[in-house]
Parts: structure tokens; C-alpha cells; sequence
């Protein structure tokens, strides 16, 4: 089972990696699926690897509904 946790891109790295944060955890990832990835957009990880790129209220949105249903996003229970 994957959970699908918006991530936000904070930094673009050689060889098409990024650091991504969630919630003040952040983590290098593979870009190389994606097209066009900038600091700022917000993009779904799966074992390492950005799967798509959401809209920021989207992006939101979810982070909202995750922290309203006590799901921690940022390494603290909600």
C-alpha cells in the first residue's frame, strides 16, 4: 500500500534529483520522471521517485484533510 502524501520541492539537484519537505523532514528524490519540476511545485514520492506534480490548493487541500484527521505530516502526531 503507497499513501499518496503531497511533498514540496525546495531545491533542484544535479542528475535530475530534488530535495522535497514534508512537514520539515526533507529527502532527495529522482525527478527523472517528470517534466519541468520547479522549486515551489508540489509532487507525489513513491519509493523515491516523483510521480506526478499536484496543483498547490491540491496540495493543500490534502494536508489539510491529513492534519484534520490526525495524520502526522510533519513528524508530530496531529
Amino acid at each position: 500500500m503507497c499513501l499518496a502524501i503531497p511533498t514540496l520541492v525546495v531545491e533542484l539537484l544535479p542528475d535530475n534529483q530534488a530535495v522535497v519537505d514534508l512537514g520539515g523532514v526533507r529527502k532527495a528524490v529522482s525527478i527523472e520522471l517528470l517534466d519541468e519540476v520547479a522549486v515551489g511545485d508540489y509532487v507525489i514520492i513513491h519509493v523515491g521517485y516523483a510521480l506526478t506534480r499536484l496543483d498547490p490548493e491540491e496540495a493543500a487541500q490534502t494536508l489539510a484533510l491529513m492534519a484534520e484527521a490526525g495524520i502526522a505530516v510533519n513528524g508530530a502526531a496531529a
